[in-house]
Formats: C-alpha cells, sequence, structure tokens
C-alpha cells in the first residue's frame, strides 16, 4: 500500500459578488468532503469573492465582508482541512505608495474551527484579460508550507505554478510531497493543451503530484471551463474534471516521497497519512471536435450572463442569414425555447426566402416568433429626411436607417416585456465595422462577437449534425444584409475564407502588414482589411460584451487607442 492523502475537488460556479451565496456552496462542499473523510477540500481561486473580482476589491466593504464570510467558513470547518480562495488584505511589507493595492488574492487553509494560515499569490498576471498587479499586491511566502495529516503540502494560486521556477518550485524545495494550485483559468481554444502541458511539465520536473483545481461557468466576457485535474508524481494525469459543468469528486492521491525539510510547516490537522491504493473516480471522455467544444463554451457564457444577472428571457432579430440563426440556435439550447423570443423584421429589400427561413428555423426550435415589417417605419424616415437629403444619392445612410430602425424595435420589445437583446454579430463583421452602430449592433450580450464568419459555418454545421435546426437554405445562400438591392457580403468585403485568414494575423498574431502579405495574401487587399479595422475602433468600443473563444478577444484582450495613426 502507498501513502495516499484523500483530495477533495470542488469544480463549482461562484458568483463574482455573491458572497452569501458562495458561502452556502462552500459549505456544502465542505459537508460533503467531510461525510467521505477527505483530508483536503480544495476550491477555485477567489472561491468566496468569486473570480474576477475586478475593482470590487478596492471598496473596504468587500473586502470586510468576504472576511467575515471566511470566519464563519473557519468556525464551522472540522477535520478536514479547507483550502478556500478569497480576498485578504495584503501584508504591511507588500503594500508599496499605491493605495489601492492593498488587497491580496489569497488562499485560507481551515480546519478544526480555526483558520490555520493564509498564503498570499506571489504572480500577479497582468496581460491579455488579466489586470491582477493594479488592485493586489504581490505574496512574499512563495515557500509557505501547510502540514495535513503530517504532510507538508504547498498551496499555490493559478499563475504560480505557470511558471517552472516559481512558488511551487520553490516549495518543493522547501519540503512539499503535495502541491495544491487553486484557479480562475478561463477558456479559450487550446487552453485545454497548454494547460495540461504546464501541469505535468511541474510534476515531472518536481517529482511531486499536481492538485489542480478550476472553477467553472461564465463571468461575464469570460466563460471557465473546469477541466480540474490530478497528475501524479510522474507526470500522468490520473485523473480529469468534465469540462463546463460542476463536478465534486473525490481523489486518493499518492503523495510523494519524504523530502528533508527546509523550516516548519503550519500545522493544520494531526495524524498521519492513510495506507491505501490510490484511486480516482472515471475520467468522461474528452470532447470529441473543436466545434463542440466551442459551441458548448457559447452556450455557458449566454446562459450563465442571463441566469447571474436576473433577465427572464433573450430576444433575437432574424434575419434569415447564418449568423442570427447560430445565435438563436445557441439561445434556445441555453436557456430553453420558452425564453427565446425570434423576431423577424422585413424591409422593401428582403428577399421571401429570409421571412420563410427565419419562420422555420423559429418552428424547428420551438422558440416564440413575431414578423413585425418595417417598410412603413423606413418610408416614414426617408420622408422626414428627404428635405435634408435633397441632392444627394442614396447611400449607406439609408441602408443604416433600417438597421437602427430594427434596433429600435428589439430594444422596445425588451422594455415592455423584460429581458435583453442578444446581438448578432460576429468577429469578423466586428473586426471590419460590418456593422451598424445603434442598429444590428444593439443589445446586452453578443455572443458570438469572437466568432469568425468560417467558424460561425463550421459551428452551424455541427449543430445540425446533432439536430437538423438550421435550414439548409441559410447554410446555402450567400452572406448578405439586404439593406438594398442584390447587395451581397462580397460587394464590400473580400471572401470570408480570405478575409479571416488576414484578420487571424493582424488581431491574433499581432502581423505588420509586410508579415501578412509574406504568407501569400494580395497586398492591396491586406491593407485594406487593416485600414477597415483600424478605423472601426470607435465602433467596437461600444459593442456589447460576448463570450471570448480565441487568444485574443476584441474588448478585455485587445486594447488599442482609438486616436491611432500608426499604420503598418
Amino acid at each position: 500500500m502507498t501513502e495516499v492523502l484523500r483530495v477533495a475537488v470542488a469544480q463549482y460556479d461562484f458568483v463574482v459578488g455573491d458572497l452569501e451565496g458562495n458561502e452556502a456552496r462552500i459549505l456544502e462542499a465542505m459537508a460533503r468532503a467531510e461525510a467521505v473523510d477527505a483530508d483536503v477540500l480544495v476550491l477555485p481561486e477567489l472561491a468566496l469573492s468569486g473570480y474576477p473580482p475586478e475593482d470590487l476589491v478596492l471598496r473596504d466593504s468587500f473586502v470586510a465582508a468576504n472576511r467575515a464570510a471566511l470566519e464563519r467558513l473557519a468556525a464551522a470547518s472540522g477535520s478536514t482541512a479547507v483550502v478556500v480562495g478569497f480576498v485578504d488584505r495584503a501584508t504591511a511589507s507588500r503594500v508599496d505608495d499605491a493605495e489601492e493595492r492593498t488587497a491580496a488574492n489569497a488562499a485560507a487553509v481551515l480546519a478544526e474551527g480555526r483558520i490555520a494560515g493564509i498564503y498570499h499569490k506571489v504572480l500577479l498576471p497582468n496581460y491579455g484579460v488579466f489586470d491582477e498587479a493594479r488592485v493586489f499586491a504581490e505574496g512574499d511566502r512563495p515557500d509557505l508550507l501547510f502540514e495535513i495529516r503530517g504532510v507538508p503540502v504547498g498551496v499555490s494560486i493559478c499563475e504560480d505554478i505557470w511558471v517552472p521556477d516559481g512558488p511551487t518550485s520553490a516549495q518543493v524545495a522547501a519540503g512539499a510531497r503535495l502541491l495544491l494550485n487553486l484557479n480562475g483559468s478561463p477558456y479559450h481554444l487550446g487552453k485545454t493543451d497548454e494547460r495540461t502541458r504546464r501541469v505535468v511539465d511541474q510534476a515531472r520536473r518536481t517529482g511531486t503530484p499536481v492538485v489542480y483545481v478550476n472553477t467553472v461557468g461564465g463571468q461575464d466576457e469570460l466563460v471557465f471551463d473546469g477541466d480540474s485535474m490530478v497528475v501524479d508524481a510522474h507526470g500522468e494525469v490520473f485523473w480529469r474534471a468534465p469540462r463546463f459543468v460542476e463536478e465534486f469528486a473525490v481523489v486518493d492521491v499518492a503523495i510523494a516521497e519524504p523530502r528533508p525539510p527546509r523550516g516548519a510547516a503550519v500545522p493544520v490537522t494531526g495524524g498521519t497519512p492513510a495506507r491505501r491504493r490510490p484511486s480516482a473516480p472515471p475520467t468522461p471522455e474528452p470532447m470529441g471536435e473543436l466545434e463542440e467544444e466551442v459551441f458548448t463554451a457559447l452556450v455557458t457564457g449566454l446562459r450563465d450572463y442571463v441566469r447571474k444577472n436576473g433577465f427572464p428571457e433573450v430576444v433575437v432579430g432574424l434575419s434569415g442569414g447564418i449568423d442570427s440563426s447560430l445565435t438563436a440556435v445557441i439561445a434556445a439550447d441555453a436557456l430553453g425555447a420558452r425564453r427565446v423570443r425570434g423576431v423577424t423584421m422585413p424591409s422593401r429589400y428582403s428577399s421571401e426566402g429570409s421571412v420563410l427561413d427565419s419562420r422555420d428555423l423559429a418552428g424547428r426550435l420551438g422558440i416564440r416568433f413575431s414578423e413585425i415589417p418595417i417598410d412603413d417605419v423606413f418610408q416614414a424616415y426617408l420622408d422626414t429626411l428627404a428635405p435634408s437629403f435633397a441632392g444627394r444619392e442614396p447611400n449607406v445612410a439609408e441602408e443604416n436607417l433600417q438597421a437602427r430602425i430594427r434596433g429600435a424595435i428589439l430594444m422596445a420589445l425588451t422594455n415592455k416585456f423584460g429581458g435583453i437583446v442578444v446581438a448578432t454579430g460576429n468577429k469578423s463583421e466586428m473586426a471590419v465595422g460590418y456593422a451598424t452602430l445603434y442598429g444590428d449592433m444593439v443589445g446586452g450580450f453578443a455572443v458570438i462577437k469572437d466568432v469568425y464568419k468560417t467558424f460561425v459555418y463550421r459551428l452551424a454545421r455541427w449543430r445540425n449534425t446533432v439536430e437538423e435546426v438550421i435550414p439548409q437554405a441559410v447554410l446555402d445562400k450567400p452572406p448578405s444584409a439586404e439593406l438594398r438591392p442584390g447587395q451581397k457580403d462580397t460587394d464590400t468585403l473580400p471572401p470570408y475564407e480570405i478575409l479571416d485568414g488576414i484578420l487571424e494575423r493582424y488581431i491574433e498574431e499581432d502581423r505588420s502588414v509586410a508579415s501578412i502579405v509574406a504568407d501569400g495574401f494580395d497586398v492591396d487587399t491586406v491593407r485594406r482589411v487593416v485600414a477597415m479595422v483600424d478605423r472601426n475602433e470607435y465602433k467596437r468600443r461600444q459593442a456589447p460584451p460576448g463570450v471570448k473563444i480565441t487568444r485574443k478577444a476584441f474588448g478585455r484582450d485587445r486594447r488599442l487607442p482609438i486616436t491611432n495613426r500608426f499604420r503598418g
């Protein structure tokens, strides 16, 4: 038999700022862990406050309330050690001249009615969607250890394990035989392989098992996919949690061989590790296709945005096109058909097929459906503006009037019946500004705003393999805004296969025009696309939030000045 610690893992969905609700969920996990005689329960990063709390940590009242909740959790703790993330006050030695950085991203270790000790996150990410160095002070005890059942255990938080020679290495050098890592690690394409490689490398390099616990669920634009795991001392993934769903699991983890201690560990619980065979619940089958993974992320993000913010329903403008069709399908899958209202708003330029396809889609999904013609309203606008527009040929001004009328109608419906509008724009359109401010950009959430047009088609085709909900006619028709006779997207934009290739290089990879052209793209096309991206930053600043699924999303990830004359 082998020396093991029984570890309970709570991959839960905690809500930012819901201290009372989060406390209740943690208490429930504590009771479950005690019931199975777990030696330690590990919860995600900042589980008590929710992650990321952003500027809430600058409010004394918030920090005090979360600390009071922690004290109540400590009083309720028993023989199972509990490792829980919360917002702590920074130690005086780590507070610099910036008064706002007086808080710490912390993990408390609770047991037997008390707070046994507290670890402060040392490495604060300050890139991409992360702004932790702005509000948190760094911890100064990277080698802090806790003794649980006689076993020296290292506790670290997220970024602390991503650096080869960071705090986890210091903990192993100090004598740690098990590493517990708390995470708020958001999803993007390729993240699963990246985080697995990092955790496996740490375990293999240090010869120490790692328990990696991540949060799950949607928080504004971020989606957390869970994907918690236990990696043994040889770097083999011993157990893995399902993705995008909550999970409570118990894993008997074989601890590393004893090491000479380099200093005393904080005592938490007494006794010695049990001798039993290492065991874990079955690991679920991984998701199959990439499209399934992304679709699930989008469903999770929309579902939690609506649920956590208390909206009763969503409204989707249906054009008969691929973007609005996919948006409606995601909404129905996320919320149920009864909470989705589809609205088609034909004008004189709308094809009969677009109305029929919208009605067909709504029928397949079982969502509520309304047809509200806008031509009379459009004509009233034209008549009103005729004296001001006299002598000018029709152009984009008249086209955009239709989009803005539709936006006003959708907003009126949500004002009357509650809920929010889910905008239907994709990343390709957002990138080049092929969208109308206060028109089709209207909405409280834009679920596919980080999905390129070519991938929109891939998602739609994948979803139809599960159940054919999107009419084939929608997949077959050329993309069109239908704001003037015979309009096609390719009248304004390069074919999407070319456009998306340029956009991925320019936005995701920050490549220059010359570098993109070197990949075989036409120089004039690249310059035109890049210019469109640059001059439409002002539009994107006014777009609703949406689910991040790529490595670099507009908004939290990509932050460029609106006023900017650099071209290259």
